[in-house]
């Protein structure tokens, strides 16, 4: 007889921790991904501002589960799903069957209905918009350098601004970084210009940075900044955004260097499967997060939208798809057993984290809020844990050391092919 077959697409927290679930489980299981690698997200701003290398934050899936022979590994893009014939369609042109579809798919950056803007202002979702942001952000440098010696320096200041779109954790961690970078690890290392001279905007249209933390731990954060030289505006809305610059409200600020930090939007899954969709495109899922019409079908991660008991959704961020992923499997293995399924998914809010330069960090555990330097330990120590592999957690934890003892970021290379004229 054939075995059960399961299809999980994505290889991001959710889809990981389901097939790490579904060990043991009377099945053969195929992982489609459009990379060959999982990628520690909470970390890819530490790449983008030279802080860690793309090797230290990322692992090949095939080497995840070489010991698995029940995991075969698919590199190809999921272009859709035939739900009546229970297949999986790829780029490739090759389809997949399956009896039990997992999607974790995650999300992509969300402009607002102004998606000229992205290649002004990259947002960071992927390895390859790190290594873009750190070009873009080391080049700004070397521009105003060469602008200095040849005596162009009417874009000087435009060269030396950086803005940041968007003050949830992403936005905040990146202004912080890029902050520090410029007034404390680059200035002995430029003849002709005072790097300590940079600005870094950090812009949001809400009333406050960090909004999904309370507001002492929000202002805190506004303070940690504030001393690190980031210019915080709040309360006023990006408008424009061309290659000279940013418009913020109805004042134009000349900047050369933009990240996209302000939204997401969901996979196309739910059209995928023919699932209702909130506002962002997330897939409306029931309570065991499977599909309505489609019980074999069940979406986890960013891509999905649930609903926790007091109303409020669950957060789009790595606890909550790995706890998705692992429910997911509970309940697969559960129907394949014969045995009763488990109850309703339950999201535990595990504590909301970020971190702001290299001593603050706020952290909210509920009841326990820390902020401070003990907060940014606390918060170093959980991301090392969270890491795959004991080599990682000793690279990562090996490069803060450096970073912490000599004031110094080891992983600033300018690796693509583009030129600084292809870049003016």
């Amino acid at each position: 007889m054939t075995k059960h077959r399961i299809v999980v697409v994505g290889g991001g927290f959710g889809g990981i921790q389901a097939v790490h679930g579904l060990k043991g489980a009377a099945a053969d299981i195929t992982l489609i991904d459009r990379r060959n690698h999982h990628l520690f997200q909470p970390l890819l701003y530490q790449v983008a501002t030279t802080v860690l290398a793309t090797s230290e934050i990322a692992w090949p899936i095939r080497r995840l589960y070489r010991d698995r022979d029940d995991v075969t590994t698919l590199l190809d893009e999921v272009l859709d799903v035939d739900t009546e014939a229970r297949l999986v369609k790829l780029s490739s042109g090759h389809t997949v069957p399956y009896d039990t579809l997992i999607l974790a798919t995650g999300a992509r950056h969300a402009y607002f209905g102004r998606d000229e803007w992205e290649s002004a202002a990259p947002g960071l979702k992927t390895l390859e918009d790190a290594t873009t942001l750190r070009r873009r952000i080391l080049l700004a440098f070397e521009h105003a350098e060469m602008a200095e010696i040849i005596g162009e320096t009417e874009d000087l200041d435009s060269h030396l601004t950086f803005a940041i779109i968007g003050a949830g954790p992403t936005g905040v961690e990146m202004a912080g970084m890029i902050a520090e970078l410029a007034h404390k690890v680059l200035p002995k290392e430029f003849r002709h210009i005072d790097t300590t001279r940079t600005r870094v905007l950090l812009i949001e249209a809400g009333p406050r940075v960090l909004p999904a933390f309370t507001e002492d731990l929000s202002a805190y954060a506004r303070q940690a900044l504030e001393k690190l030289g980031v210019e915080v505006r709040t309360g006023v809305p990006v408008t424009a955004i061309t290659g000279e610059g940013v418009t913020v409200g109805e004042t134009f600020i000349p900047c050369r260097t933009v990240v996209w930090a302000a939204g997401v939007q969901a996979s196309p899954a739910a059209r995928w499967v023919g699932a209702a969709a909130d506002r962002a495109g997330r897939a409306v899922v029931g309570p065991d997060l499977s599909v309505e019409n489609h019980p074999e079908i069940f979406i986890v991660g960013d891509t999905a939208a649930v609903t926790q008991k007091n109303g409020k959704p669950v957060p789009g961020i790595a606890p909550a798809a790995k706890q998705q992923g692992s429910y997911v499997a509970k309940v697969i293995k559960a129907r394949l057993a014969g045995r009763p399924a488990p109850g309703p998914f339950r999201y535990l809010h595990q504590g909301s984290l970020a971190t702001i330069g290299k001593s603050a960090a706020v952290i909210d555990f509920g009841r326990i809020k820390l902020k401070g330097s003990l907060a940014w330990w606390i918060w170093g120590l959980a991301h090392i844990y969270f890491l795959i592999g004991t080599r990682s957690r000793f690279a990562v934890a090996w490069s803060w050391l450096w970073i912490f003892l000599s004031g110094q970021h080891s992983a600033r290379l300018i690796t693509q092919k583009e030129t600084l004229k292809d870049e003016s």
